[in-house]
C-alpha cells in the first residue's frame, strides 16, 4: 500500500492542530474574560473534565492505540472487507457500552462530582453548579468516542485532515458559547456559578457536527462501518482485551491530571483554574508536535510490523521512529526554553482581562513553569507509546503507567503541602520523565532506536539555550518600552523565534531536520 510521507502527514495534522490551538487560545481568553478563575470557571472545568478525560483516552490514547494495530493486521492478512467487519463490531460495542455509562453517570452525578472535587462540598453553590453542568456535558462522551474511532479508520487510509478537524469545530462552538454568556444570564436566570451553562450546550452541538463531518469522510473513502449486533468475532475480542490494557496505559497522564483536579479542589478557590490555564499553554507544543507526530507514526509503525519481512523490521522501524524524534526535538526544546523564561508574560498577555486578575496570572504562570520542565517528556511519551503500541507491547505501557500513577499520588500529596498548586504540576512532570526514560530504555534494548537523532537533540538544546539567555535579558527591556502586555508578548515571541531560527540555520540544525531525506 502506497503511503504519504511522514513529513506530509505531520504537516497536515499539525497545520490543523495549529488552527485548533489558536482557536483554543481565543476560547480560553473568552473563558478568562467572562468566567475568570472563580466558582463558575471551577464548576465548568470540573464538568468538562469528565467527557474530556474520555476524549483523551479515545482520540489520543487507548482506543486508537488498541484498535489500529489490530485493524491494520486484519487488513493486511484478511483483506479490507474483514477489517471493516472488525471496525463495525468495535463501533457497535463502543456505542452500547458508553451509552450505558452515560445513563449511570447521569443518575449518580452528585456522587461522581463529590469524588472528582471533594473540596466543592464546602461551597454548595459551586457543587450544585458542577453537578448540573456535568449532566449536560456527559452525553458528549459517546459522540467524541465514535469520532475517535472513525478518525482512526481514516488515519489508516492516510486521510489525516478529517480526523484533525473535530477540535477546530469544538473550539468554534465553545467560543460561541462563551460569547453567549452575558446575553444568556438574564434569560436563563441562573446563579453566578451557573454562568457556564451556554458552554455546556455548545459542547453537545459541537459533538453532533463532529460526527457528521467524520461520517462524510468515511463515505468518501468507502470506509463506513455498519452496525453489527450479536456475538463478536475473535478479532474484536482481542481488540477489546487489548483496549483494557491500553486504557490503563494511555490513561496514566489523564489519571494524573484527575489527581491534580481532586487535590486542587482542596486548595483555595481558583487553583483548578490556574492549573487549567497553565496546562492549556503547555498543550500547544504537545498538540502541534507530540500528538500530531504520534498520530502520524502509529499507523506507519503498525504497517511496518504487520507487513515487513522480519529481518528488515527493526531497521525500518528505527528509521521511521527517528524521523519522528528529530523534528520533535527541534520544535519542543525551544518551546520548553521559552516557557521557562517568559511564562508570566505569556499568561498575563493572553488571559489578564475582565474577571481574570493579575494575581490569577502570576499563579497560573508559576504552574506553567513546572509544566514546561516536563514538556519534552510529555511529547516524547506520545512517540515512544506509539512505538510500543505498534509493537503490541500495551502491557508494558500499562505497567509503567500504573507505577506512574501511584508515584504521582504520593508526590502530589507531599509537594502540594510545600508548593500548593505548583506542587501538583511538578509531581505530574516528575512521573512523566520517569515513564519516558523507562520506555526509551526498553526501545533501545529492543533495537528499535538509532543514534541518528542525538545530533539533532544536542544542536537544538544549544540553540534553545542561546535563545533563552537572549529572552532573559530582552524581557525587562521590552517591558520598559512597551506598556501593553499583549504587545510585549508578541515582541518576545517573535524575537525568540527569530533568534532560534537564525542559530538553527547557522549551526545546520534546520537543514539536518527539515531538508534531509526522510521517509
Amino acid at each position: 500500500m502506497s503511503r504519504i510521507s511522514l513529513k506530509r502527514a505531520f504537516t497536515q495534522i499539525s497545520g490543523l492542530t495549529l488552527i485548533s490551538r489558536i482557536l483554543g487560545f481565543i476560547r480560553d481568553i473568552c473563558f478568562a474574560h467572562f468566567l475568570g478563575a472563580g466558582s463558575a470557571a471551577d464548576a465548568f472545568l470540573v464538568a468538562f473534565k469528565l467527557p474530556n478525560l474520555f476524549r483523551r483516552l479515545t482520540a489520543e490514547g487507548a482506543l486508537t492505540n488498541a484498535f489500529l494495530p489490530v485493524y491494520t493486521l486484519a487488513r493486511e492478512k484478511q483483506g479490507q472487507p474483514a477489517a471493516l467487519i472488525l471496525a463495525a463490531e468495535v463501533q457497535t460495542a463502543l456505542l452500547l457500552a458508553l451509552s450505558a455509562i452515560v445513563i449511570v453517570m447521569e443518575i449518580f452525578m452528585p456522587a461522581i462530582i463529590a469524588v472528582l472535587a471533594p473540596g466543592f462540598n464546602a461551597t454548595p453553590e459551586r457543587f450544585d453548579a458542577a453537578v448540573q453542568l456535568a449532566r449536560f456535558t456527559i452525553p458528549y462522551l459517546p459522540m467524541i468516542s465514535l469520532v475517535a474511532l472513525w478518525a482512526a479508520l481514516l488515519n489508516s487510509a492516510d486521510e489525516f485532515i478529517a480526523g484533525a478537524l473535530p477540535p477546530v469545530i469544538l473550539n468554534f462552538f465553545l467560543i460561541a458559547g462563551a460569547i453567549a454568556i452575558p446575553f444568556s444570564v438574564a434569560a436563563l436566570e441562573t446563579g453566578p456559578a451557573m454562568l457556564a451553562l451556554p458552554l455546556s450546550i455548545a459542547l453537545l452541538l459541537a459533538g453532533l457536527c463532529q460526527m457528521a463531518l467524520l461520517q462524510a469522510g468515511l463515505r468518501r473513502k468507502s470506509l463506513t462501518p455498519k452496525w453489527r449486533f450479536g456475538k463478536m468475532s475473535a478479532g474484536s475480542r482481542a481488540m477489546w482485551k487489548g483496549f483494557v490494557v491500553a486504557a490503563l496505559g494511555a490513561g496514566a497522564t489523564q489519571i494524573n491530571l484527575l489527581v491534580d483536579l481532586i487535590l486542587a479542589s482542596l486548595l483555595q478557590i481558583g487553583a483548578i483554574s490556574w492549573l487549567y490555564y497553565a496546562d492549556r499553554i503547555a498543550q500547544l507544543p504537545l498538540g502541534l508536535v507530540g500528538i500530531a507526530l504520534g498520530t502520524a507514526l502509529l499507523p506507519r509503525l503498525s504497517s511496518i510490523e504487520a507487513g515487513t519481512e522480519k529481518k528488515a523490521r527493526k531497521q525500518k522501524f528505527a528509521q521511521e521512529l527517528s524521523a519522528g524524534i528529530m523534528p520533535a526535538a527541534c520544535l519542543v526544546l525551544p518551546a520548553t526554553a521559552a516557557l521557562l523564561i517568559i511564562a508570566e508574560p505569556i499568561i498575563i498577555g493572553l488571559f489578564q482581562s475582565g474577571a481574570f486578575s493579575l494575581a490569577d496570572g502570576r499563579a497560573a504562570a508559576a504552574a506553567l513553569v513546572a509544566y514546561a520542565i516536563g514538556l519534552p517528556a510529555f511529547v516524547g511519551l506520545k512517540l515512544t507509546a506509539a512505538a510500543l503500541y505498534a509493537l503490541q507491547k500495551a502491557r508494558l505501557v500499562m505497567i509503567i503507567s500504573l507505577i506512574s500513577v501511584a508515584l504521582n499520588i504520593a508526590l502530589s500529596l507531599y509537594l502540594m503541602r510545600i508548593l500548593g498548586h505548583v506542587g501538583l504540576a511538578l509531581a505530574t512532570v516528575l512521573v512523566s520523565w520517569m515513564g519516558f526514560i523507562w520506555q526509551l530504555i526498553w526501545l533501545g534494548r529492543a533495537g528499535r532506536l538509532e543514534s541518528r537523532p542525538l545530533r539533532t537533540i544536542w544542536l537544538s538544546g544549544f540553540c534553545s539555550a542561546i535563545m533563552a539567555v537572549a529572552l532573559y535579558f530582552l524581557m525587562p527591556l521590552v517591558g520598559a518600552v512597551i506598556s501593553s502586555q499583549t504587545g510585549g508578548l508578541v515582541v518576545l515571541v517573535l524575537s525568540g523565534g527569530a533568534i532560534y531560527f537564525l542559530t538553527g540555520w547557522l549551526t545546520g540544525l534546520l537543514r539536518l531536520v527539515f531538508y534531509s531525506r526522510t521517509s
